[in-house]
């Protein structure tokens, strides 16, 4: 059985949330510049776009759980 399956993950608040809506979320809520600040990648600092940001984010997990976890604390604080 495989374990990414959606009835495997049902404590994980990310589940069903695609990268690029995560992505999207932050910037609409913090602007380049201040996401740039919080999360020290030059995806979101030099030249920021959300297909460059989506791009290194999937390549990266420590940036991407970085984000990850930046989104879950903005939504909390809401």
């Amino acid at each position: 059985m495989n374990n990414d399956t959606p009835e495997s993950q049902p404590n994980n608040p990310l589940h069903g949330i695609r990268l690029e809506d995560i992505v999207v979320y932050l910037v609409e809520k913090y602007g380049w510049e201040d996401l740039g600040e919080m999360v020290n990648i030059r995806s979101f600092n030099n030249n920021p776009s959300i297909k460059s940001s989506l791009k290194f984010l999937r390549k990266t997990p420590w940036a991407r759980e970085k984000v990850e976890r930046l989104y879950l604390n903005s939504l909390a604080s809401d």
